[in-house]
């Protein structure tokens, strides 16, 4: 399969974590909100820890304020000053909240891409959008962007709720059931950034991850000109064959193959399925055994999951994965 040697065990390059911003809108939450959030709970810890040492080493009991008016004015002020402290610090979050997520949220200046992404359990179905048919592209769980070109991620839900969370790029957005929210993040970096579900949807949330593949424009035009592709006929016999069996099994019911009499949609489009680099969603690297492991069994992969069983005879197998193997 294509790309094996990215994505051997999963392993993707560099940190997945809000603290290795690779773009302006993650820039942003670092700089503009978790790095003053990070330095206030800092100082606050200190001072909570250095409050309980000198009240330890006191070792005041509440007979002896009460008994000293003074001291228990004293101690009124400490509890009324503490409170207020507390009630700016809150204050000064909220705005640091509302500031960065403002600033986070504005619109693109420059030409956007724009993507559809909607939430299934438990995986990501992926459409670029253009107002000509034919320039649109559905793909699934892999997110391709421009490097330096602002996005527009439209996020909607098939089924529950969902959250959208690549944590290099920008912060959380949900997928609601009935309602649609937009996203807008722009990656300044090449590279492979690991995303997931953050909103708890079911039995293999955790298994609802995704890609965002960040690349230069060119490559980027030339991927997306090819998403936009039917799949190619199969060149030789064995995946003729696999063909045969793919539009003879019930898969035919749930996914779509540009090109062919496949057209279902409850499953993730399969035209270029052998050039992701992941299948079922982030669970396992895009090779032939897990492949025809995931065919032939995908509830040993991913309990629950929406796909059955096949039962195909070695042969039929075989057959089925070199045909599965051409859709680039």
């Amino acid at each position: 399969m294509a790309h094996t040697s990215l994505v051997v065990g999963l392993q993707f390059p560099g940190a997945h974590s809000t603290l290795a911003p690779a773009g302006p809108q993650s820039s942003l939450v670092m700089a503009g909100l978790w790095a003053p959030m990070y330095a206030i709970a800092a100082v606050t810890f200190a001072l909570v820890v250095g409050a309980l040492v000198w009240a330890l080493l006191r070792r005041r009991t509440a007979g002896d304020v009460l008994d000293d008016p003074a001291r228990a004015r004293r101690m009124g002020w400490t509890v009324g000053i503490a409170t207020a402290l507390t009630a700016a610090v809150l204050f000064v979050c909220l705005v640091l909240d509302i500031s960065v997520g403002r600033a986070v949220a504005a619109a693109p200046g420059n030409p956007a891409v724009r993507i559809r992404v909607t939430g299934h359990q438990w995986w990501w179905e992926v459409q670029y959008l253009d107002s000509l048919p034919q320039l649109q592209a559905t793909t699934a769980n892999e997110i391709h962007v421009p490097v330096g070109r602002p996005v527009v991620v439209e996020l909607r839900s098939a089924d529950v709720i969902h959250s959208f969370w690549p944590p290099n790029l920008v912060g959380k957005r949900d997928l609601i059931p009935g309602e649609v929210n937009s996203l807008r993040f722009q990656v300044d970096r090449a590279g492979v950034y690991r995303g997931q579900c953050a909103e708890y949807c079911g039995q293999q949330h955790a298994k609802m991850a995704f890609t965002v593949v960040a690349e230069p424009a060119d490559r980027f035009a030339e991927w997306l000109a090819a998403q936009r592709d039917g799949a190619a006929a199969p060149a030789d016999s064995l995946a003729r064959r696999g063909l045969e069996v793919f539009l003879g099994s019930s898969c035919v019911l749930c996914h779509t193959i540009a090109g062919t009499p496949a057209g279902g949609r409850a499953g993730p489009d399969l035209t270029h399925l052998a050039s992701r680099r992941t299948i079922a969603a982030g669970t396992r690297p895009n090779i032939r055994g897990n492949l025809a492991g995931w065919i032939v069994d995908p509830q040993a992969l991913k309990p629950g999951a929406r796909m059955p069983p096949n039962d195909l005879s070695p042969a039929d197998l075989r057959a089925l994965v070199a045909y599965l193997e051409t859709l680039r």
